[in-house]
């Protein structure tokens, strides 16, 4: 793990190995929190936790440039809490180990952090640097931005003093975002009484395991499987086909990862199991050819286990696995004067079923107000036609995009007078917190950039060392180039 705090530029590299050190991921911030504070404190950055749990900092002009206009440093300090099948990490309580895989630094069978950890290792690196020419410069590292953004939901409207934010959470160098998605989370339970096994039948543990996973706003459109639709396929051939009968099934653990495994536990008749795996390695040869270039480690395997003594009911058991067949998942549309870029999604991200309860968990996407409805309506009717209840919550509106932004106009001559390339101006499906900050600030100038990262929200997170180099020169320069004050 050293020889990543070893690499340049020193300033944000020792900082994202600090970062690393320090368990947070979502919901569980204390540990982090502190440790920001303790750092700023030790290097006399004025710096506080206000009442959404963010951690604010600020720092004086250079000297001569105080009649610049004041930019905020924008990144979230929690990370998304995915691992391998075989991985022992407690996310809680355990560094992540990373490493060094030629121009990439990874992290050994969990997420690296880089999102959004390279973020606020930037916001350290350039805060404490007295080399810097900057005008006045705040902070804002938020709380819980990867499951509910509750630290910008939580932001008052006389905490930052800014007039440009620049927000330090994309995953393309080269690229400036100047809107994004709005997003809901979508809920659907049931509850019930269970029902007794029956006597004499045995017990198999169902596993679809293997896949990517990912990102479900920034790689929602590359066609990657989703381990619970997967399961629902083969549980649902399994229960017409071989008898078998459902006592629990989990799949996925975060809203915003495509889910990457799903298990199940079913019961059936002994003379049924050869049939059973006749169907398992059938549906092994289906869904390999289905993502045949996209998915290549797809995994349907079967192994017997203690027989349970309850089961899901067996009216239940069918209207969940009619639901979860039916609900959509993936790209409903694409926004339709950019055909390039998805307008509106869903991401059957969880599933949680015992013998009492049922629980599927959906985060859905648009950057459209009325698509937004027509999606979360069309999942609320597939789980009410089962029986389940449907609840919203966290819902957060999108950031519409200003094409005119002066900073964005501002960066993109900073970048080619650097790098002699132009940079993208984009809008981009995931969701951003510069659509709640624009609502508490509507007057700030708002853009989204960083260095380039990979299959964020998966164990195969990566980010690119050489761009992180180009990012650091970039944010330098800009800082340099912030313009006056009206």
């Amino acid at each position: 793990m050293s020889e990543v705090k070893n690499l340049e530029p020193q300033g944000v590299w020792k900082n994202f190995h600090a970062l690393t050190q320090v368990p947070r991921p979502s919901g569980h911030l204390e540990k982090v929190q502190q440790f920001l504070l303790d750092w700023a404190a030790s290097r006399g950055i004025e710096a506080f936790k206000d009442g959404g749990e963010n951690i604010v900092m600020r720092k004086p002009a250079t000297p001569g440039m105080e009649n610049r206009k004041t930019a905020v440093l924008q990144a979230h300090m929690d990370m998304v809490p995915q691992k391998t099948s075989d991985s022992t990490h407690d996310f809680e309580n355990d560094p992540i180990e990373t490493y060094v895989d030629g121009e990439w630094v990874k992290a050994r069978g969990t997420t690296l952090g880089a999102d959004d950890g390279i973020g606020v290792a930037t916001i350290m690196g350039i805060l404490e640097d007295p080399a810097l020419e900057h005008g006045p410069l705040e902070a804002l590292i938020t709380a819980d931005e990867e499951t509910c953004m509750y630290g910008v939901n939580h932001l008052a409207a006389d905490t930052l003093t800014g007039d440009i934010l620049l927000n330090l959470d994309n995953e393309t160098m080269g690229e400036f975002v100047v809107g994004s998605a709005g997003g809901v989370n979508v809920t659907a339970t049931m509850g019930y009484k269970p029902a007794e096994a029956e006597p004499g039948d045995v017990a198999v543990r169902l596993k679809v395991t293997g896949l990517r996973g990912g990102h479900s706003g920034l790689e929602i459109n590359e066609n990657r499987a989703n381990a619970n639709k997967l399961m629902a396929r083969l549980l649902y051939m399994a229960v017409r086909e071989d008898e078998a009968r459902l006592a629990s099934w989990t799949g996925g653990n975060m809203r915003n990862a495509i889910p990457r495994e799903s298990v199940a536990v079913v019961t059936l008749p002994e003379e049924a199991v050869d049939g059973l795996q006749e169907l398992v390695d059938d549906c092994q040869e289906l869904f390999a050819g289905e993502f045949r270039g996209v998915e290549e480690h797809i995994a349907v395997t079967m192994e017997r286990t203690d027989a349970p003594e309850q089961l899901v009911p067996e009216e239940i058991q069918d209207n969940v696995l009619d639901a979860v067949m039916a609900c959509h998942d993936g790209v409903l549309r694409n926004i339709p004067s950019m055909p390039g870029i998805v307008e509106t999604s869903s991401n059957l991200a969880i599933v949680n079923v015992t013998p009492e309860k049922a629980e599927v968990l959906i985060l859905a996407r648009s950057s459209d107000e009325g698509m937004m409805d027509y999606e979360t309506t069309m999942l609320e009717c597939c789980f009410n036609m089962a029986g389940m209840k449907v609840e919203y919550g966290g819902r957060y509106g999108a950031w519409q995009p200003n094409f005119d932004s002066p900073i964005v106009a501002r960066m993109a001559g900073v970048y080619k007078g650097l790098f002699g390339e132009d940079a993208l101006v984009q809008v981009v499906h995931a969701g951003l917190e510069c659509s709640l900050i624009g609502g508490a600030y509507p007057k700030m100038d708002m853009v989204s950039f960083g260095p380039t990262l990979r299959s964020p929200h998966t164990p195969d997170e990566r980010c690119h060392i050489p761009s992180v180099a180009k990012f650091w020169t970039f944010m330098k320069e800009l800082l340099r180039q912030i313009p006056e004050k009206d």
